[in-house]
């Protein structure tokens, strides 16, 4: 394998400084010259380091605030002249010496515009310029100019160039993709957050949609054994759904999504919460005032049968009293995701259930997340389906009684946990509930009354007295009917049908309360 030889001058300017002075340290043990610019400069002479400032090789100071500082001809130039004799005279005869090794990543534009309430001034005054130039000048020059915009990267490269005095072709072929990926997804962050701005066309939605996603992990499997899948991200740096893999096994194509749609639910409700689901779809759901271990329990009466195997979601940190509750219910738990974990339940785990995968969201603020205008994708044939995410009821949503019956204190409760619990399971969505917990779930069946039937079942004797939440209206009265049948004494749902009417009066025949919502919430 051919190593190229390198003359030994390197340009750094970079805003994560993570792994700068060792890999400082390491080129200037071999005799490097550095050249640094801002702040960068500033953190090397910190360290004690000897570096040669970028204005002293451009004859310019830095201009506009530090905007201006790297964009010269002297730096630019010298990063991109190739190596063959015309390019080496002219650049000598220039008085410029040539540089071999770029350093560099940008401003954090994405983190900027992720903050809540972020200002475009704020945004703008993040996108780089100077950075963005030296990286693709260097990563087009890579048959001659060695690029870093990874501090993963600065070891090895070091370790490469001590082992044979030089680079390979491949090793500085392969960090220029990366950093031309760099620039790619850097530029379609800003290109997103802009064309976000111009989204009046169709209900804040854009009018283009650029994607720039990262591979960063290869899973086992698809669904199934027989096709390949990846987990892609916009951040590279962040774990599985933005969170960190405590312990276990790595997490599958299915527990993601099986975990994302947990946690959605978890985080809709204000309350400590606990959301059991099992292939996408919840089959138990419960708060408690205190804690999500005290909800636990009937979160699990509420299909055990279904949970064995699923996945776990709490919106507030577990502790010892979960894992004591855990462990009594003996059931086997693929995954569960939590804002966070003790170190005592992280114990626990470790030694009884140390194949259960242990997902943290660390840092969460759960209003933010549902107050964030988020985009849901899925891909179809030949393109992508894009819309606004269902975080609930639209702002000054009204509900209304239209029974003669109206609901008691207790059933008021008991339908605004249903409501919230319904709008998370497949349509078409049928919740019962009794109290702050479901005792019975149907959803993902075409016929609306099959889902009722299903979830009347799955309640049993539960059924009596419960609440019944339904994610769109009733076409006919027969849905009403076997509800009632079963004992249940209210329902909340969007109304909307030509047949509300019939409705209506099968449900003041049979004594139900109806509230009607005016909002529909199909999950597909």
């Amino acid at each position: 394998m051919l190593y190229k030889t390198m003359t030994h001058r390197a340009i750094l300017s970079v805003y994560d400084k993570s792994g700068l002075l060792p890999l400082a340290r390491a080129l200037l043990d071999h005799d490097w010259e550095l050249v640094a610019s801002g702040g960068t400069a500033r953190a090397l002479r910190s360290a004690g380091l000897p570096v040669t400032p970028v204005s002293e090789i451009t004859g310019a100071p830095e201009m506009l605030g530090g905007r201006v500082k790297t964009l010269h001809p002297a730096v630019h130039a010298a990063i991109l002249a190739r190596d063959d004799d015309a390019d080496l005279a002219e650049l000598a005869a220039n008085g410029i010496t040539p540089i071999d090794l770029v350093v560099c990543n940008l401003y954090p534009f994405n983190q900027t515009v992720s903050r809540p309430g972020v200002t475009m001034v704020e945004a703008v005054e993040q996108i780089d310029i100077g950075g963005v130039t030296l990286l693709r000048a260097a990563a087009k020059n890579f048959a001659r100019v060695t690029v870093l915009c990874d501090p993963a990267d600065y070891q090895p490269t070091v370790d490469e160039f001590l082992a044979h005095g030089g680079l390979s072709l491949h090793t500085c072929q392969r960090l220029a993709f990366k950093a031309f990926a760099h620039t790619r997804d850097y530029d379609t962050a800003i290109s997103a957050y802009l064309s976000s701005l111009d989204a009046a066309d169709v209900d804040h939605l854009p009018s283009t949609l650029p994607l720039a996603l990262t591979r960063v992990q290869t899973l086992r499997y698809g669904e199934n054994p027989h096709q390949a899948a990846a987990l892609y991200v916009q951040d590279p740096a962040a774990g599985p759904l933005g969170g960190r893999l405590l312990q276990g096994k790595a997490l599958s194509y299915n527990n993601l999504l099986d975990l994302d749609a947990a946690w959605r639910a978890a985080a809709a409700f204000k309350q400590p919460a606990i959301v059991i689901v099992k292939h996408l779809s919840p089959c138990g759901i419960a708060v408690h005032p205190r804690t999500p271990a005290q909800a636990f329990p009937a979160a699990l009466a509420s299909d055990p049968l279904s949970a064995f195997g699923g996945v776990i979601a709490a919106n507030r940190a577990l502790d010892e009293t979960f894992a004591a509750v855990l462990e009594e219910a003996n059931l086997f738990v693929e995954a569960i995701v939590a804002p966070a974990f003790s170190p005592q339940a992280l114990q626990w785990f470790a030694q009884h259930k140390k194949n259960c995968r242990l997902l943290t969201l660390s840092d969460v603020d759960l209003a933010a997340e549902l107050a964030a205008l988020r985009l849901e994708l899925r891909a179809i044939r030949d393109g992508f389906l894009a819309q606004t995410a269902d975080v609930g009821d639209p702002e000054g949503t009204q509900w209304r009684v239209v029974t003669e019956r109206q609901p008691d204190a207790a059933q008021w409760e008991a339908l605004r946990f249903a409501w919230t619990a319904v709008t998370h399971v497949k349509s078409n969505a049928i919740v019962l509930a009794r109290e702050n917990a479901t005792v019975g779930i149907g959803g993902g069946l075409p016929s609306r009354v099959d889902a009722v039937r299903l979830a009347v079942a799955k309640a049993a004797v539960n059924a009596q007295g419960a609440v019944l939440a339904s994610d769109a209206f009733f076409p006919f009265p027969d849905a009403i009917e076997v509800a009632a049948q079963a004992g249940v004494s209210a329902v909340i749902q969007s109304g909307g049908s030509i047949r509300d009417q019939a409705v209506i009066a099968a449900a003041d025949k049979l004594g139900l309360a109806m509230v009607f919502t005016g909002v529909r919430h199909f999950r597909h």
